[in-house]
């Protein structure tokens, strides 16, 4: 066990090093730099800037250096935990992303959390009433679910929400609690707020672990150790829940790695769409300003929550399924 610990471990850190080469990389791909992109907006504003002052502030951001040369200074400064300074906010990346990070991964966390809770209870439920009057009920709604995109989603229930109920839908903060400390008025404020983003990001994954429980448990339920368990007595949800239910579980559970990193890196148009103070929008805008520190950092930290969810998936299918032995 520790053996396998260990070489997961040994796994994700060369993943995460691979990451952030390819997104060094793929920052570094359009044309120009973020002062480029600084020049263009001031033109658009009416502004110029002259060619001496703009290679002065190439000078000044490490930009006049090589490209592996800044990769070399930018993974540095990450090994030592400083996430580097973003050119368009003129403060270090962690004070930009802080608080907007852990308001992401709570959202991700309480999404992953709705998706399971909801999802298995009805895939099994499903599975156990198949071609009954809730199957086609449950099918119809998993099949919406997958079509219709999050951010429509989140465009119909803010029309409902202005129109029927009178009130303005979007942001995790009331107005008052936007920029006010941390206080158990404000965490409630929160948890008022908390929970259309949640149905919003987790319908299509909701929808579709369903849709996966269900085929799972459908075909353990034909397979010739279910058929025995039956002659010796065992029937009903007691039989099911101990032995089709836990095998059936091992996809969803691999599952875990992506939809984890995916409610992060796509919420960005529903963050966007519903004023949600996540890293979705500020990822999007350091991309198109060429940002680098800052959009690699944010890449850097999705492709850290794709390792940590594929390191816990792994020991939660362990646990699920006694068959697996990783050691050998």
């Amino acid at each position: 066990m520790l053996t396998y610990i260990g070489r997961r471990l040994i796994y994700g850190i060369l993943t995460l090093w691979a990451v952030s080469i390819v997104s060094f990389i793929i920052i570094q791909l359009p044309p120009g730099d973020y002062v480029t992109a600084y020049i263009a907006q001031l033109s658009m504003q009416g502004s110029s800037l002259g060619m001496a002052e703009a290679d002065n502030l190439r000078v000044y951001y490490g930009l006049d250096r090589p490209i592996y040369h800044q990769y070399y200074l930018w993974l540095q400064r990450i090994i030592q935990g400083d996430l580097g300074f973003s050119f368009e906010h003129q403060k270090p990346v962690t004070d930009v992303i802080g608080e907007r990070l852990f308001l992401t991964i709570l959202l991700a966390f309480v999404s992953v959390l709705f998706t399971w809770s909801l999802a298995i209870p009805i895939g099994i439920f499903s599975a156990m009433r198949q071609y009954s009057l809730w199957d086609y009920v449950f099918t119809l709604i998993g099949f919406i679910g997958l079509a219709v995109p999050n951010f429509l989603l989140a465009l119909i229930l803010m029309w409902i929400g202005f129109s029927v109920f009178g009130f303005s839908v979007g942001g995790l903060f009331s107005s008052e609690y936007i920029s006010a400390q941390w206080s158990l008025a404000r965490v409630w404020d929160l948890i008022k707020h908390l929970w259309l983003p949640v149905i919003i990001l987790g319908t299509a994954g909701t929808a579709q672990i369903m849709r996966i429980t269900r085929a799972n448990v459908l075909d353990e339920l034909r397979k010739p150790y279910v058929v025995t368990a039956r002659a010796k007595g065992l029937s009903g949800w007691r039989m099911v829940l101990k032995y089709p239910v836990r095998i059936a579980l091992n996809p969803v559970i691999s599952m875990t790695a992506y939809v984890w990193p995916f409610l992060v890196s796509g919420s960005i148009i529903v963050s966007v769409v519903l004023s949600l103070p996540t890293v979705g929008p500020i990822l999007l805008r350091s991309l198109l300003a060429q940002d680098m520190f800052l959009a690699g950092s944010i890449i850097m930290l999705i492709g850290l929550l794709t390792v940590i969810g594929t390191f816990l998936s792994d020991l939660l299918l362990i646990w699920a399924d006694p068959r697996i032995r990783l050691e050998g």
